[in-house]
Parts: C-alpha cells; sequence; structure tokens
C-alpha cells in the first residue's frame, strides 16, 4: 500500500534536487543507489547520505543543502518507528516544516501497512509512503504530481 498526499510544489518545475538517505539504524545501502540512479536517470539532481545516518545529521543537511525533496529509505523494518522519530525531528524546524518528506521500502517486520503504518506516517507528517512491493509507480506518480517532470 502507498499513501501520498497531494505533494507541495517545489522551487523549480523540472530537476528537483532530492536528498537520499537512510536511517540511522539501518546499514543497507543497495536500496539508496538504486534510488539516487533511478532520480538522476529522471533528471534529478541527487544527493546521497548513505546509511546509518544519524536523525540530527539529516536535519543538519537539509538545512544546509534546502533539498526539493527527501526521500528516505528502509530496508531493516524499522522503517515504521525510526521514520516516525525522523519526521518529527524534521517537522519541529520552521524552515523544514514543508519541505516534501517521503518514506518508503520495508517500513515493519510484520508485512505491508501493519495496522494502519502508512496512514500512522502520513499523520505524523510524511508527504507519501510508499510501502515495500508496491513497486516505483506510486513514487513516480508521486514525482510527476510534485511537477518533477518524470519521464515515461
Amino acid at each position: 500500500m502507498s499513501t501520498a498526499l497531494t505533494p507541495r510544489q517545489p522551487s523549480g518545475s523540472r530537476g528537483l534536487r532530492v536528498l537520499v538517505s537512510g536511517l540511522a539504524s539501518d546499514a543497507h545501502t543497495w536500496n539508496l543507489v538504486y534510488l539516487q540512479v533511478q532520480l538522476e536517470e529522471w533528471g534529478h539532481e541527487v544527493v546521497n547520505l548513505g546509511a546509518c545516518v544519524p536523525d540530527e545529521l539529516l536535519v543538519e543537511e537539509c538545512l544546509r543543502l534546502a533539498p526539493d525533496l527527501v526521500v528516505i529509505s528502509s530496508v531493516n523494518g524499522h522503517g515504521f518507528h525510526e521514520g516516525a522519530r525522523v519526521i518529527g525531528a524534521l517537522r519541529a524546524h520552521d524552515t523544514l516544516s514543508r519541505l516534501p518528506v517521503v518514506i518508503g521500502g520495508k517500513l515493519g517486520v510484520h508485512g505491508p501497512d501493519e495496522r494502519g503504518r502508512a496512514e500512522a506516517l502520513a499523520e505524523a507528517g510524511f508527504d507519501g509512503v510508499f510501502e515495500d512491493g508496491a513497486g516505483m509507480a506510486s513514487f513516480r506518480s508521486y514525482l510527476a504530481r510534485l511537477g518533477a517532470g518524470v519521464p515515461s
């Protein structure tokens, strides 16, 4: 299942500056490299913070880089709990309160949409939640609604 709110408009109409990041406890990197390559093929500039990113570093880099979009990826199954914590840290800064932030991947250890997980993350402040197994179609649709000019 994916849950995506109507995205806010980025600063430009084509070619977003996208910050890609893993969560603090997630040491996986293949997912981050895959996202970076895909986003670059779609014409976006990507800054990849890598795996095991502490919340404070993510906040600092968002403040420093002023990206148009933040994409957080989880593979280890702790995305729900860590995602809720990190979106709170991002939204606590006035400068980042309207920054589009999405999360995707394996968000829990018991399978897709365990007890309304996607809706809870959206309510916590994520603009899009893309559950493992949903594929890239819903993420591409989100980017298109964001005005990102994603090629077909």
